[in-house]
């Protein structure tokens, strides 16, 4: 059975993540930050990785937890795109009438602003969602609703009594899949590849680096830039490649290496499920 660390509580949509690649009977270490998350996940003592997100259709990047990732030594093995269900959960018996406060993470709430606007709830921000609906189970409140995922509410068993209430039905989060790279093996099909690099950043050095990987066939879906600390503002890239097969990402890699000041490779894996 696999154990993972992941950011936020049980019932928190990393583990809903973690669920979904590993299966329902997967562990979950669970961490307060992001760098607890990569933390854990590096020592094998305490886990056999981790879970973390990266990107978020509306939010975007989180840029901070590229930086873990570019400091650890884990790998990506996977990755998933998941729909953020907002869910208004409450005690058993209780109805909508006798809410008084709804309770959850400030994110979640501004998800679902048009759906909250309609009633006069007094709205409370907290850490996490699924701590939300723990705390409405623990104190059998029956005024009080939290906004959360269906597996919180399996988990503190709370009734959906409004289920799918964030406003914009297309919020996904894409979550990455890590394991120490001492333990990765490779992925077979694989088709997806995560890279940082950066150039010597004379003229046109990044044109070159991205012709090459044109020329070799090669989707880039995601460019992202990051300041080198230290530097005079002069920045690494982090790119996302989609490619047909290993050897078509590996004979690019060689091409681009002349062409760059330092390259790593995160991971070379599957392209994720939209679920």
């Amino acid at each position: 059975m696999a154990k993972v660390s992941i950011q936020g509580y049980e019932g928190s949509f990393h583990q809903v993540a973690a669920q979904l690649f590993f299966g329902k009977e997967v562990q979950v270490i669970c961490c307060d930050t992001f760098r607890d998350v990569v933390k854990i996940a590096s020592n094998k003592k305490e886990s056999d990785g981790g879970v973390m997100a990266i990107e978020n259709s509306i939010a975007g990047s989180i840029l901070a937890n590229y930086n873990l990732l570019q400091k650890s030594n884990l790998k990506i093995i996977g990755e998933i795109y998941l729909q953020i269900r907002q869910n208004l959960l409450v005690n058993p018996g209780v109805k909508l009438e006798d809410i008084r406060e709804v309770h959850s993470h400030t994110m979640a709430l501004q998800q679902c602003y048009d759906f909250l606007d309609k009633h006069k709830w007094k709205l409370v921000e907290t850490d996490d969602t699924a701590l939300s609906a723990k705390h409405v189970h623990q104190h059998k409140s029956k005024h009080i609703a939290a906004i959360a995922s269906k597996l919180a509410a399996e988990l503190y068993s709370l009734d959906v009594i409004a289920p799918n209430i964030h406003t914009l039905k297309n919020n996904y989060t894409r979550f990455l899949y890590l394991q120490r790279e001492d333990v990765v093996q490779a992925v077979a099909n694989a088709d997806k590849a995560s890279v940082n690099f950066h150039t010597d950043h004379s003229r046109g050095s990044l044109a070159k680096v991205l012709t090459k990987i044109a020329e070799g066939g090669i989707n880039l879906s995601k460019l992202q830039s990051f300041p080198i600390p230290g530097s005079d503002f002069k920045y690494s890239f982090h790119a996302d490649m989609e490619f047909e097969s290993a050897e078509q990402f590996n004979k690019v890699i060689e091409e681009i290496k002349p062409l760059t000041a330092g390259i790593k490779i995160y991971g070379v894996y599957k392209r994720g499920l939209w679920k």
